[in-house]
């Protein structure tokens, strides 16, 4: 699908009233390599993260006979959960569910755990809120590095971190190397302050995944859509990135971010992005090759 990239994709892509083994065969009979999962901040999905043993086991298994499994893990439940939050038992939460992330991932065999980067989401940001942040990044870093869990920062749909720039202030802070970046394209392209192809380039020595993902950008007072864009409807040039990518040696994942419509056709709709998308691939590699010819 994408050269010798590893090709994932997002949980929400399938109808979640399935089955976890037909949701996975259905990304394996695609062609993907494996599935994100995802932690959100619904409760149904936070519980997961408190499953017992017996539980994981049966996900196991549902990996094993689907012959797919997870490599991924999109936690969002930090949006609801803040480590920025004033409140000191929403802070406490945000370290518990931290915690149980990364024991989940490690029972699993997850590598790489997507963090929010939002110091706030529903409460005003604020130097303390920052420093909040900051901290419960450092902890969890700590943590992480002890079951050798990655977490890796996503480029977001915030001014708060909508650049792997802004991302790299931390990183440099923090010094491990089990906490890096996980840009997201579409976000990263919506924000007209950023050059997408300039952040690649800046942050590729910390990039450990890529979501694919289409967005409209915030502009003229209106409010952008950073979710449920059809591919090639959107400001996202992905050939470019693509292009820039492989240029610049990156040999990690690519993950489509995409989510399912109730009454629609998951699996046609899936192999639909998917095939648009390995043709911008294709497309991006040949444009490589080219330039090289003409060189």
């Amino acid at each position: 699908m994408f050269g010798n990239h590893l090709a994932g994709i997002y949980e929400k892509a399938f109808d979640e009233r399935e089955s976890w083994e037909t949701r996975l065969k259905k990304a394996k009979d695609i062609g993907f390599d494996y599935v994100e999962i995802s932690i959100d901040e619904k409760d149904r999905r936070i519980k997961r993260l408190y499953w017992e043993p017996s539980r994981i086991e049966e996900l196991h298994r549902s990996c094993y006979k689907a012959g797919i499994g997870f490599q991924s893990m999109c936690l969002s439940a930090h949006r609801r959960f803040p480590f920025g939050s004033a409140d000191p038992a929403v802070r406490d939460k945000a370290h518990e569910i931290m915690q149980k992330a990364i024991d989940f991932a490690n029972a699993l065999g997850i590598r790489v755990i997507q963090l929010a980067g939002y110091d706030v989401y529903y409460e005003t940001s604020t130097p303390e809120s920052r420093r909040y942040f900051m901290e419960g990044m450092k902890w969890a870093a700590d943590q992480a590095a002890r079951q050798q869990v990655m977490l890796a920062m996503e480029i977001m749909d915030t001014p708060f971190m909508n650049s792997i720039t802004k991302h790299q202030g931390y990183e440099n802070q923090i010094h491990s190397p089990w906490y890096k970046v996980y840009p997201d394209l579409g976000n990263l392209s919506a924000w007209r302050e950023n050059n997408p192809l300039q952040e690649l380039e800046g942050g590729i020595s910390s990039i450990v995944g890529v979501h694919v993902k289409e967005t409209i950008p915030p502009e003229d007072g209106k409010e952008g859509r950073f979710k449920d864009v059809p591919f090639g409807t959107g400001c996202v040039d992905f050939c470019a990135c693509f292009r820039k990518l492989e240029q610049l040696g990156y040999t990690g994942p690519y993950m489509i971010e995409m989510w399912h419509k109730d009454g629609s056709d998951d699996e046609e709709t899936v192999k639909e992005a998917a095939s648009w998308l390995q043709r911008q691939y294709e497309a991006a590699v040949s444009g490589i090759v080219k330039m090289s010819n003409a060189e």
